[in-house]
């Protein structure tokens, strides 16, 4: 038999078995993992603050460096911030104080500010005579029995403009006619000292703003040196959770809790700190002010800014631990 017919006379080979299928993974039910999630952050959350409580010198330390670290753009900010409000009413000021010659009389005030009230471009006029000025000099200074000295009153005339400006005009045109006319000695425009107030101040809000950034540099940084001390004094520890399968963020939950809470204590120190300064300076403000006859209270940080404070200081912390424990763990997993 040839070998042609051997092959048709061959019966079929059967069919290979079919693979078994893989089993599939049961899906953890929702309630199941929202629970693992939670017990992982309680892990991390308590942990984490045992952990520094189980060394309270070197984490007061180090709440201590961060509390005054923060305290320091609080305190400015919290003087540039009263400045400010002091210096609100100055600021908004657009009258024009004139001045008249000694020779002119109240009847010729009085005839020079009606002639005044006149123009379109002047909104208010005040008067105030040489004896309103003396008895104003008199209760404001402390100086009355000098006053009674005097043989006469050596006070001008005083006219108090309003001009009919816009707020954020340069000078008004009335300015030129004021200082043009011979019965006026003086005339004293507020818009200078108020755009010089203004300068400063504006320069006072940038350095409170570049002083805070760098603090908050500083924050993250000395939070992060803490975080990364500690994950070299947990390596071997952290080795052992990787090779026993722990995930990255199982890893680093801890210590971003950690950084988390050298920021709050951070805060709260330094929000401590500004509080018993302000307790320690409202007293001789209080007194400088009544000698003055200013009424202007200190104020200090709102809830709002305090708790804005604490959440900034917090993030801060989470980011600098996230930085230190990311790029220990970019190093990569011990092998088994």
């Amino acid at each position: 038999m040839s070998r042609q017919a051997e092959r048709t006379a061959r019966p079929p080979a059967p069919p290979p078995p079919p693979r078994p299928a893989a089993p599939r993974r049961a899906r953890t039910p929702w309630r199941a993992r929202t629970a693992a999630w939670r017990d992982q952050h309680f892990y991390g959350f308590f942990s984490s603050l045992g952990r520094l409580a189980a060394r309270p010198w070197a984490t007061a330390l180090t709440v201590f460096v961060l509390g005054f670290a923060l305290a320091l753009p609080l305190l400015f900010f919290l003087a540039f911030d009263n400045a400010r409000s002091l210096s609100a009413g100055l600021r908004e000021a657009r009258e024009v104080t004139v001045f008249l010659q000694p020779a002119q009389d109240v009847r010729a005030a009085a005839a020079l500010a009606d002639e005044l009230r006149a123009r379109a471009d002047v909104l208010a006029v005040q008067l105030r005579t040489p004896e309103q000025g003396l008895a104003e000099f008199r209760q404001l200074s402390g100086f009355g029995d000098a006053l009674d000295a005097l043989d006469g009153n050596p006070l001008p005339s005083v006219l108090v403009i309003t001009p009919r400006i816009e707020a954020d005009a340069d000078q008004p045109a009335l300015l030129a006619a004021l200082q043009a006319d011979a019965r006026i000695d003086l005339v004293q425009y507020d818009a200078a000292w108020r755009r010089k107030l203004s300068g400063i101040l504006g320069f006072g809000e940038r350095v409170v703003v570049v002083f805070a950034a760098l603090l908050a540099l500083a924050t993250l940084l000395v939070i992060g040196n803490t975080v990364r001390m500690d994950i070299q004094g947990r390596r071997e520890e952290i080795a052992v959770m990787q090779l026993i399968g722990a995930s990255n963020g199982f890893v680093r939950r801890p210590f971003l809790y950690a950084g988390i809470w050298y920021g709050l204590l951070g805060s709260t120190l330094a929000l401590l700190i500004v509080a018993l300064a302000e307790l320690a300076l409202a007293g001789p403000i209080e007194r400088l002010q009544a000698s003055y006859g200013a009424r202007f209270a200190l104020h200090g940080l709102d809830p709002w800014a305090a708790l804005a404070v604490a959440g900034g200081a917090a993030l801060l912390g989470w980011l600098g631990a996230y930085a230190v424990t990311t790029r220990h763990l970019a190093a990569g997993r011990p092998r088994a």
